[in-house]
């Protein structure tokens, strides 16, 4: 079972403040989380791809590369990178410099992305959207496999016969990121890559099936089960007591939230939905070390997940309150769940049946 941690950069205001932290600065914070992930013994550590005020970091790769080099054991990944509007060739040859530069820690988080910034920003239409993924997609995953590249697409010009490099010494993983749709489940499966599924809201019981799913499209495909994972993106924070985690993370939280309902025409986020959430069978994971761990726990023997990655702070938070969150889920959550999960697998649990 891994452990890990996913940021995406946030710049929202302080709700104590009203204070809002420069660009700069925030991406600092992020090279020192990493570098106290990497110090904790966490498994990995992903950054997402964005294009707008609220969020600092649009180019993961560098960010990652920053941290590379204070970092030794902690695996590099993208959460995500927003495939459907970059160049797979510029994707490819920036994770394979990330996995010089870390011997060996990059990986690739390929998502088509919930945020639309990028779309227009970069010339793209959103009537491609699916096709510019699928089409994307095919072209990253064959230069993962060949140095020479013969292409041709409809949405970026052929190659004929050129290469691509830097090449890394091994190849560079390369995961699949959904919001839960059986398609996206179902083609991840059939093309024997990873899934990171974003369970942020409901139960994540209801993923399950989709797990399910997934292998068993992975297992039609002709693929290794044995070498696939499937990892989770969730939201959380873990304090010193459950009423320190709820006071500390509730009010960030619930601004970020309401800030993206506005935009897409969600309900407002409340006391309640947040305390729902934080139930042993709702999405957020939030509370003291053994709250966390268990649901954590939970997860993996009820949903099939392999790789749980903490997503925190959702909107800003005190920097010293995010590097404690990181150093408890690091000592005391990671150790709880693996020792955990380690017997449980050790008495016969957790084949994969499909």
């Amino acid at each position: 079972m891994e452990i890990g941690l996913t940021t995406f950069v946030e710049t929202t205001p302080d709700v104590r403040t009203g204070k809002v932290i420069s660009h700069a600065e925030r991406l600092r914070e992020v090279v020192e989380e990493i570098q106290l992930a990497d110090e904790v013994g966490l498994d990995v550590y992903g950054v997402g791809e964005h294009h707008r005020k609220d969020y600092a970091c649009s180019s993961p790769a560098v960010l990652l590369a920053a941290a590379a080099t204070k970092t030794k054991n902690i695996k590099l990944t993208s959460a995500v990178t927003v495939l459907s509007s970059d160049d797979p060739v510029r994707v490819y040859q920036q994770f394979a410099t990330l996995d010089a530069i870390s011997n060996g820690r990059a990986e690739i988080m390929a998502g088509r992305g919930s945020f639309i910034e990028s779309f227009p920003l970069f010339g793209y239409d959103l009537q491609d959207y699916d096709e510019l993924f699928e089409e994307k997609l095919d072209l990253l995953l064959q230069i993962q496999k060949q140095e020479i590249i013969h292409w041709n697409g409809k949405h970026r010009p052929s190659i004929n016969g050129r290469g691509v490099y830097p090449r890394p010494e091994n190849e560079v993983p390369i995961w699949i990121a959904s919001g839960g749709t059986p398609q996206s489940v179902a083609r991840a499966g059939a093309l024997g890559l990873p899934l990171c599924l974003a369970i942020i809201g409901g139960s994540p019981l209801q993923f399950a099936p989709l797990v399910k799913l997934y292998y068993r499209a992975v297992k039609e495909a002709g693929h290794d089960i044995s070498k696939l994972k499937v990892a989770s993106h969730s939201h959380g924070f873990v304090a010193e007591t459950t009423e320190e985690a709820v006071e500390k993370f509730f009010p960030p939280t619930q601004y970020a939230m309401n800030v993206l309902g506005r935009e897409r025409g969600w309900g407002p986020y409340t006391q309640e939905t947040f305390d729902y959430a934080r139930s042993l069978e709702g999405a957020l994971y939030c509370g003291d070390v053994k709250t966390v761990a268990d649901k954590i726990i939970f997860l993996r023997k009820n949903v099939g997940v392999t790789r749980f990655m903490l997503h925190c702070p959702v909107g800003s938070m005190a920097h010293e309150d995010v590097m404690r969150c990181i150093e408890l889920l690091g000592k005391e959550v990671a150790p709880i769940v693996r020792e955990e999960v380690a017997k449980w697998e050790a008495e016969g649990n957790g084949q994969i049946i499909v």
